[in-house]
């Protein structure tokens, strides 16, 4: 039987772009179907006191989100993973920082219109950005941030989880067994947390 997860992400974070290139690679080996979702740290951080610079890049971080649920609206849920990945390769493994240009070429190479762009300088679509956001938030708590991953458990209930922050991205069985640990701790009852200091960035090999 296949199982469903759901994928929140912003495109402008190293850690969960890492984690989706592992689901990408999960639903090869295990019968895993992901849908993907957009949350947003713009929205997380909205209001809250934060460093400086961070405060630059969640100025910036609105234009991404805006535009993939401009084009989801649009165009229908296929076209999310495509646009992710077109701005998540050009943030990440390119490391533009031109956020226009970013956008601009990632809607020309799916074939989506140029004239989406102008959804990220613009409110229009944050109730429905704030709605997907907090669909996924609100699964896992407001002291994480993205991913967030959820998949129906065995008993019917729903397992949901902030990460897991891995680098590099696991391959092959790798990728299945990380898999099949997260779920297993998870769907654990009561269960919170592991977690150590990182000692490493983000590795895009």
């Amino acid at each position: 039987m296949t199982v469903t997860a759901d994928f929140w992400f912003d495109p402008v974070c190293p850690w969960a772009w890492m984690t989706s290139r592992w689901m990408l690679e999960v639903q090869q080996i295990r019968n895993v179907q992901v849908r993907w979702h957009v949350m947003s740290l713009a929205v997380l951080n909205d209001g809250r006191e934060i460093p400086e610079q961070y405060r630059d890049l969640m100025a910036k971080a609105w234009g991404p989100v805006r535009v993939v649920i401009a084009a989801h609206a649009d165009h229908g849920e296929a076209v999310v993973l495509p646009l992710y990945t077109a701005m998540g390769t050009r943030l990440h493994h390119d490391l533009r920082s031109d956020y226009e240009a970013v956008i601009a070429e990632s809607l020309a190479e799916v074939g989506l219109p140029a004239a989406l762009a102008r959804f990220a300088t613009t409110t229009e679509v944050d109730d429905a950005l704030r709605a997907s956001h907090a669909a996924g938030i609100s699964l896992v708590g407001q002291d994480v941030g993205t991913p967030v991953i959820a998949v129906p458990g065995a008993d019917g209930q729903q397992i949901a989880f902030f990460g897991p922050v891995v680098t590099p991205i696991p391959r092959g069985e790798a990728a299945g067994k990380l898999w099949d640990g997260t779920l297993l701790v998870a769907g654990t009852p009561g269960f919170y947390e592991l977690k150590r200091t990182r000692d490493a960035s983000p590795s895009f090999e």
